[in-house]
């Protein structure tokens, strides 16, 4: 896979105009507000896979519309606390799987709340437990268009306000220090980060590994692959509809959640990936308001760093929350 987006260097300053609407913190201020007129609602049932050293629960909580969410939690066990925390965002299209598929954070000494995904978990992965009960207009299959013609009704006001509600449930666990939360995730993950160090900007740190949704018109027009494309194939169908459909994804723009975030930031970018560009990770990047670095991966694709990130995140994150 060549290079194929901006030079290096190009990338190192990118720092585009991104169309912002005038009344985005009062938009995400009042739909956080709504949900939080919703009692949590926390429920942890202790669940036996027959691990030695990590406790898992099943967890859920009320997000967005107060509608019951799903995530497993997992502790190391024997552990005093109260311990630092990790919320985790998953990838487009997976779910929260199986509990014994996150046993990484509790290994390193945090517990881990691995958010389920509403509406998604038949993509890959080992499937997911939280229905997404809202309905939409007409719609490209996938998650992007589903309810294009109005922030009010788009998929993602729900996900991000479900990420946002579970740093709220993340902090209510006993034996969770609510001052060391962390929130981490990978593509849909790394914008869902991104979101909640915007709207929740007291975490302790952000860790967004090649994020999906920044400058989302410029991924819109420059790859070819989903989901940015489901975009541009609904508008070549709806052609009237453009202008409406960026300007409900402004919303959504991670790059403007980006500039409200505040917290500690490690960011990766892979300089290869065709599935979130290059430019569009560094436009958040560049945007983020808090302190930041970002781990570069010249020859990966979608794939960024993979596991080689991860070993780096341990001992960064460990720095910060011990």
């Amino acid at each position: 896979m060549p290079l194929w987006d901006l030079s290096a260097d190009e990338l190192a300053g990118y720092a585009p105009e991104i169309a912002e609407p005038d009344d985005f913190d009062e938009f995400w201020g009042g739909t956080l507000g709504e949900a939080r007129g919703y009692d949590l609602s926390l429920e942890l049932t202790a669940v036996d896979t027959g691990l030695v050293l990590v406790d898992v629960y099943d967890v859920t909580f009320s997000g967005f519309g107060g509608h019951p969410v799903k995530g497993w939690l997992t502790r190391p066990r024997g552990l005093d606390g109260p311990l630092p925390a990790v919320l985790t965002c998953n990838g487009y299209g997976g779910g929260r799987g199986l509990a014994t598929g996150h046993l990484g954070w509790a290994s390193a000494g945090y517990v881990e709340l691995f958010l389920d995904t509403r509406g998604q978990g038949s993509g890959w992965g080992d499937g997911g437990d939280t229905p997404d009960p809202v309905g939409a207009g007409p719609a490209h299959p996938g998650f992007m268009t589903r309810g294009i013609l109005d922030p009010r009704e788009h998929y993602y006001r729900r996900l991000f306000t479900d990420a946002a509600r579970a740093v709220e449930a993340l902090r209510a666990v006993d034996g969770v220090d609510p001052a060391r939360v962390a929130v981490a995730g990978g593509s849909q993950g790394g914008a869902m980060a991104l979101a909640v160090g915007g709207l929740v900007p007291d975490v302790a740190a952000v860790l967004p590994d090649v994020p999906f949704l920044c400058h989302i018109k410029r991924g819109v027009e420059i790859t070819a692959r989903d989901p940015y494309a489901e975009v541009s194939a609904y508008l070549a169908v709806n052609r009237a509809h453009t202008e409406q459909a960026f300007h409900t994804l402004s919303y959504i723009d991670a790059a403007n959640h980006a500039k409200r975030a505040v917290a500690r930031a490690r960011f990766s970018v892979a300089l290869m990936d065709q599935t979130c560009p290059p430019s569009t990770v560094y436009a958040a990047y560049n945007a983020y308001a808090g302190p930041k670095e970002i781990d570069v991966w010249p020859f990966n694709d979608h794939e960024g760093g993979g596991g080689h990130q991860w070993q780096r995140q341990i001992p960064w994150l460990s720095a910060l929350t011990r």
